[in-house]
């Protein structure tokens, strides 16, 4: 059996103009997981990640942990979907970011109020009702994920190990099918999924299934302080 390990990005910037960037603290998950990762997989036989700027901070900072020089192979299929645009199709004058940020500064908790808000504009788009909305529709954004896990292990060998830096929503669609979960719940997954937590997929003749999800034991204990969701 081969061995596919998902790993979902260090925690990025909600809070600043530019989301697509590690913080402090991402940067130290990676370097976390990345010296855990050479126990439990001390032979890699390829690397992948998205396009976005935090899968590949996530990937150099936990690379060099683990003691891994290649770079790792680009792959579009591991973005994550428009988390704006999903936004703005549930509140269209969320289209100003601004607007949107003076709107949740007035809670008490912004970020619960964004999650809150969140949580109801990506339910529209996975209803199936809206599809025509979006220019990715969720079905299509499954359909790539799934294509991408496909890519990777027809670039494995039959026993091979991947390292593979991603976001929630791909982790999700990929444990969504895997375990056959409705539509309507499969955001259930993406909720709890922790920055640079491991999902992991076995592989074989008889195909894929999903051997672990959301692993952080490595983050567990002394080092909790590096628990996020974001």
């Amino acid at each position: 059996m081969g061995a596919i390990y998902l790993i979902r990005h260090g925690q990025a910037s909600f809070d600043k103009a530019d989301y697509d960037e590690l913080s402090e603290r991402g940067v130290e998950q990676a370097r976390v997981l990345g010296a855990a990762l050479r126990a439990r997989a001390p032979q890699v036989d390829a690397t992948f990640m998205g396009t976005l700027r935090r899968h590949r901070q996530t990937a150099e900072a936990c690379l060099q942990a683990y003691g891994e020089a290649a770079t790792p192979q680009v792959l579009p299929g591991l973005d994550e979907y428009d988390h704006h645009e999903i936004v703005v199709r549930f509140q269209p004058r969320y289209a100003n970011r601004e607007l949107m940020l003076a709107d949740l500064a007035e809670s008490d908790n912004p970020r619960r109020a964004f999650q809150a808000m969140f949580t109801q504009a990506v339910a529209r788009w996975v209803s199936g009702k809206h599809d025509g909305d979006y220019s990715e529709s969720w079905p299509a954004f499954r359909a790539r994920c799934l294509q991408a896990l496909d890519t990777i292990i027809e670039a494995l060998p039959a026993s091979g190990t991947a390292l593979v830096f991603t976001s929630g929503g791909p982790i999700s669609a990929v444990a969504q099918t895997l375990l056959g979960v409705p539509d309507a719940d499969a955001f259930r997954i993406n909720w709890l999924l922790v920055n640079c937590g491991v999902t992991k997929v076995i592989y074989g003749s008889r195909g894929k299934h999903l051997s672990t999800l959301n692993e952080h034991g490595h983050f567990e204990g002394e080092r909790q302080d590096l628990i996020t969701y974001r």
